[in-house]
């Protein structure tokens, strides 16, 4: 091996012990993933790193496991290894473990980032390797890979529309839609699907929660109350009054929102309010314990508890408003599971300015929606194709 591994790297602060990883490799694998934030290893790091970039190319597969669990920093030191590694053999005209490349990529196991990468150089020197292992990765974990067979699969769609053989498009979108984590790909399928005479259900796709429990306004003029602890921040009680804005007294409603991407509009569930704010909660009986993300939108200032944890807080206004704008994580267990969500609005007075809404979806770290064993079923009116008029229930 003409790889010079010098075992002892002085002054070496090395982290925990990476497993599975050759007696060679170990130190200098650990002393990349031990990089912290500002630069905290950075030196010792670009000793190992120097070092690890003369290794084998054999060796590429043994240094790409070292991602798997690393940090983004770490990620990106071990991710240049592999890069120096890769080029230097095929400079000199050498080879890569192209069967090895391949079985990590086939390796659901391995961190996306690092079978992304060994894909790529695996198929620069076999450029067959896109239409070999693609069109069966619909179900793969990593969303990249899975965007890619979307596109296949619509390619496949498309040419049996544009043939007449509309039962068959119809099976593809239907396929492209259970794979597709993207909401630009599920707009294009849910499109194509309705021209096709098909329903769709978005908000069950995406894992909106369109059942919740609402109570506002609570005072928030000055937008000095974000951080102040309102009666729900402390105690859910469904049947309790408390002093809202203005004195007013205020209490829990159910609200069923209608639109297709699960948005919550508070100026119609409440009423209109400058200088307010509202919670939100909803219960959700997850199947199993498990790890979920709360995905929410919302272009008002917002926090979000899971189980009375708080897992997320933005202050921040109409600085716009996308799906799963904010991803929180959490775990769930088996049975009942409190979301409370708080949606503060300031009290700018331009039109821009006037939303005061949230969605929120619940789904694992794909994007895969995770639905409450007791969800509802959607309402007609959020299930596409709408009726004309009917989406902008829920909108402004």
């Amino acid at each position: 091996m003409r790889f010079a591994y010098h075992m002892a790297l002085a002054g070496l602060a090395l982290g925990p012990a990476a497993s599975g990883f050759s007696a060679e490799l170990t130190p200098l694998v650990n002393q990349l993933r031990s990089v912290g934030p500002m630069a905290s290893g950075n030196r010792e790091a670009m000793q190992a790193w120097q070092q690890l970039s003369n290794a084998d190319a054999e060796q590429l597969p043994e240094i790409l496991s070292g991602i798997d669990g690393a940090g983004p920093l770490s990620a990106n030191w071990l991710a240049a290894a592999v890069e120096a590694v890769a080029a230097r053999e095929m400079a000199k005209g050498g080879a890569l473990p192209a069967k090895e490349l391949e079985a990590f990529v086939l390796d659901t196991s391995h961190a996306p980032r690092a079978r992304r990468l060994a894909f790529e150089w695996l198929t620069r020197v076999d450029p067959s390797t896109p239409d070999r292992l693609i069109p069966d990765m619909l179900d793969d974990p990593s969303v990249e890979f899975r965007r890619d067979a979307v596109t296949r699969q619509l390619d496949t769609a498309k040419l049996e529309e544009e043939g007449q053989q509309n039962a068959e498009a119809i099976r593809s979108y239907r396929r492209a839609l259970d794979a597709a984590r993207d909401v630009d790909q599920i707009k294009l399928i849910e499109g194509r699907l309705t021209a096709l005479g098909e329903t769709v259900d978005l908000p069950k796709h995406f894992g909106f929660i369109m059942e919740w429990k609402l109570i506002g306004p609570f005072d928030h003029t000055g937008s000095i109350n974000f951080d102040k602890a309102f009666p729900p921040e402390s105690e859910i009680d469904f049947a309790a009054t408390y002093e809202g804005k203005d004195g007013a007294e205020i209490s829990w409603n159910d609200h069923q929102t209608e639109d297709q991407y699960g948005t919550v509009n508070l100026n119609t569930a409440i009423a209109k309010h400058n200088g307010a704010i509202a919670y939100a909660v909803a219960d959700f009986d997850s199947p199993a314990d498990q790890p979920v993300e709360l995905r929410l939108g919302c272009i008002n200032a917002n926090k979000i508890w899971l189980n009375g944890q708080l897992v997320h807080q933005r202050e921040a206004y109409h600085a716009g408003s996308e799906i799963d704008q904010y991803m929180a994580t959490g775990a769930m267990h088996q049975g009942k599971n409190r979301i409370l969500l708080k949606i503060c609005q300031n009290e700018q007075k331009e039109d821009w300015a006037q939303d005061w809404q949230f969605q929120l979806r619940v789904c694992d770290a794909t994007g895969t929606a995770i639905l409450s064993t007791d969800r509802p079923p959607t309402p007609a009116k959020a299930i596409s194709p709408q009726p004309a008029a009917a989406s902008a229930e829920d909108s402004n």
